[in-house]
């Protein structure tokens, strides 16, 4: 069976605390058997694969980055497979395309896009909240009809965990490709 590819995102520059509850998330998506996608830079997005690559189950192709430019060695250090767009902001839709479900750690517009992809697409959404950013004003919130259940609110790593398998568990696999998401 494939293995479910969980994309990770928020902002490039966070807080500490806001960076080690990502390294918390990508460490335990990890140990969970699931793949971590990332935008493949600094902030949430290293953190997020630092996390992925300390888990104990981890393994060569356990992070995957979706860079917005065409130069693969700007992406961090702990990215596996590097996937170069040279699509700037749109690359955020390649991202999502790519998740089974997203996790929102803070984060700004760049977050906020990828956040309304996902939902616009069905694509489950977690969000974690640590006190600022998207994913603390968005966790529990609809954003239009298109939703069955509210974007789904964690106040801790574990949560977030939690809450991310119990979606997948009354899901099937997801992924099916963007453009059959999109007819739906």
């Amino acid at each position: 069976m494939r293995r479910r590819q969980i994309a990770v995102v928020g902002g490039a520059s966070e807080s500490e605390q806001t960076l080690k509850l990502a390294e918390e998330v990508g460490q335990l998506l990890v140990d969970h058997g699931h793949r971590v996608v990332t935008g493949g830079l600094d902030g949430v997005m290293a953190a997020a694969a630092r996390g992925a690559k300390s888990s104990k189950r981890a393994g060569d192709g356990d992070t995957i980055g979706v860079l917005p430019m065409l130069d693969a060695s700007a992406a961090n250090p702990w990215v596996d497979i590097v996937v170069p767009t040279g699509m700037n902001f749109a690359r955020n839709v390649v991202l999502v395309a790519m998740a089974d479900a997203l996790i929102a750690i803070g984060g700004g517009a760049g977050t906020l896009s990828e956040i309304a992809l996902a939902w616009q697409h069905r694509v489950p959404v977690v969000a974690l909240d640590v006190g600022s950013g998207w994913s603390t004003q968005l966790g529990g919130q609809f954003l239009d009809h298109r939703g069955e259940h509210p974007i789904a609110r964690a106040s801790s790593a574990a949560e977030a965990m939690e809450q991310l398998e119990v979606i997948l568990a009354s899901a099937p696999a997801r992924n099916p490709g963007f453009l059959a998401r999109a007819a739906r």
